[in-house]
């Protein structure tokens, strides 16, 4: 914690990742570290005032960390009072999307599904006209957004939105980074939670988390907690292709 005050300190707000991001191999921390370092960054900066940048960072900072500990109630009170507090300094519309972004996270881990939904077919939209198409932030909002089409179960949406968007990511991000690695990811989800999922989505489902685990193991290493996330849909995609098979070979040995 100290040394991301000093590197704030020294470098200015563009320094201020060094307190969510390791300097050494450049990931992101979680869990329980993460949520530790954003109480730190809160304590530091609580006392400045509302117009002081810093602090809006600082409460992002602290929300995240709540939220990568599973603390979503406490994330909520935190990204409510940044969100009205934004509004109360009249901040730009691209600083508001970014909180409204990690409001509607934490609305659909709560449970109020509908609503983060709405909100992130909003901020789709928005960012879209803001930073256009092939931007890191509306890529992750078309991410998001299919993510809440596929909870919904409005899959033939949420696999559109997909396949329009996961070519611009590998384009502009690579094939290695993680939202590129997120939004293979989500799509493969949307594939074997279908009920109507013909044999060869399964199949695609399968292969395409097969792929994204094993470069996430590569990029990330095997004790970040989104491989062993991963590692669980690949089962569970693995289980209903399995299913099907069965169901399939069965009906054929009847036939």
């Amino acid at each position: 914690a100290r040394q991301a005050e000093v590197a704030v300190e020294r470098g200015g707000e563009q320094c201020f990742e060094r307190w969510d991001t390791c300097r050494l191999c450049e990931q992101e921390y979680h869990g329980t570290v993460i949520c530790a370092l954003g109480w730190a960054c809160w304590k530091t900066y609580v006392g400045r005032p509302e117009a002081d940048e810093t602090l809006g960072r600082a409460m992002t900072t602290l929300g995240n960390g709540l939220y990568a500990a599973s603390h979503f109630e406490d994330a909520l009170s935190v990204r409510e009072a940044e969100l009205a507090m934004l509004r109360r300094l009249g901040a730009p519309d691209y600083q508001i999307v970014v909180v409204q972004s990690n409001l509607a996270n934490t609305y659909e881990l709560l449970g109020r599904e509908e609503e983060s939904m709405h909100m992130r077919e909003d901020l789709y939209s928005r960012t879209s006209d803001i930073w256009g198409e092939e931007d890191r932030e509306t890529l992750l909002e078309a991410n998001n957004y299919a993510m809440s089409l596929g909870d919904l179960r409005r899959f033939e949406e949420a696999k559109a939105l997909l396949r329009k968007s996961m070519p611009v990511a590998r384009r502009v991000l690579g094939q290695d980074d993680h939202l590129t690695l997120r939004m293979r990811w989500t799509y493969a989800e949307v594939l074997y939670t279908d009920d109507g999922a013909t044999l060869d989505d399964l199949r695609e489902a399968v292969a395409t988390l097969e792929d994204v685990e094993r470069t996430a193991r590569r990029v990330f290493g095997g004790a970040h907690p989104d491989v062993a996330n991963i590692e669980k849909v690949l089962q569970d995609a693995r289980a209903v292709l399995r299913a099907r098979e069965t169901g399939l070979a069965e009906a054929l040995a009847d036939m």
